[in-house]
């Protein structure tokens, strides 16, 4: 299985791509976890923020292979606890799809990309900065790995 994280945004700070790093090389090759970074739309006094997101949009949609069970990290979405993530996991696994996760830049997914995913995936009522939830999803995924493996990590 492979789960696709794609998101708005490069050239995170350090520490981003550090604690990343250090959760998606704890994977499995059979469970792999792949960030797709897209460039942000320039914002400056004067954007048209609807354009802006439609061009994040356009790149987001073109990045999701074929195939792929689409989730959007969407604030409206359903929360899940680490628990029901695994069990949701084991079932994409079982029913053989790989993943393409969506995040979106700073003023959120373009309405076509959460038209296109099967489900919304909200982890917190709060406003988490982007690059956090980029270490965040990592952690998440590799917890519910762990979980699905009976691995001692989730305690």
């Amino acid at each position: 299985m492979r789960v696709r994280l794609i998101a708005v945004g490069t050239k995170m700070p350090k520490w981003v791509t550090e604690g990343y790093d250090e959760y998606a090389k704890r994977l499995p090759k059979d469970f792999s976890l792949e960030l797709v970074e897209l460039q942000m739309s320039p914002r400056g006094k004067n954007t048209d923020i609807a354009k802006a997101i439609q061009k994040e949009g356009d790149a987001m949609l073109a990045a999701i292979p074929p195939g792929d069970k689409v989730i959007a990290l969407e604030v409206l979405g359903k929360s899940w606890s680490t628990e029901q993530l695994a069990e949701q996991t084991a079932q994409w696994r079982m029913d053989g799809y790989n993943i393409s996760l969506l995040v979106g830049g700073p003023d959120g997914l373009d309405p076509r990309c959460t038209a296109r995913a099967d489900q919304a995936w909200s982890l917190s009522k709060l406003t988490l900065p982007h690059p956090m939830v980029r270490i965040l999803l990592a952690e998440q995924i590799y917890r519910a790995w762990t979980l699905m493996n009976n691995h001692p990590y989730h305690r």
